[in-house]
């Protein structure tokens, strides 16, 4: 069974789905297209200098963003008390 560390607080209810993955997606997609797009006009560097700035740069912004994201979806499990779909009778 899963429990807090801190508060032992069971947090059986969190599920491990992918819905923090999918807002990091959409949102670093954003960034690094955004930010993609604004170097490409105004420096017009090669293809190899997008591949060395926007490869790394994607997978640092995805795991900086990770843990919030995860973090923020258990706290709003919690305070919407999210469980399983159930049919009543």
């Amino acid at each position: 069974m899963k429990r807090c560390e801190s508060c032992g607080l069971d947090l059986s209810f969190a599920e491990g789905t992918e819905g923090p993955a999918v807002f990091i997606i959409l949102i670093v997609g954003f960034v690094i297209v955004g930010a993609a797009a604004a170097v490409e006009g105004l420096f017009h560097p090669p293809p190899f200098v997008h591949l060395l700035l926007w490869l790394p740069g994607t997978v640092i912004l995805s795991l900086l963003l990770l843990r919030p994201f995860k973090a923020t979806m258990i706290a709003l499990q919690y305070h919407n008390k999210a469980g399983e779909g159930r049919l009543d009778g």
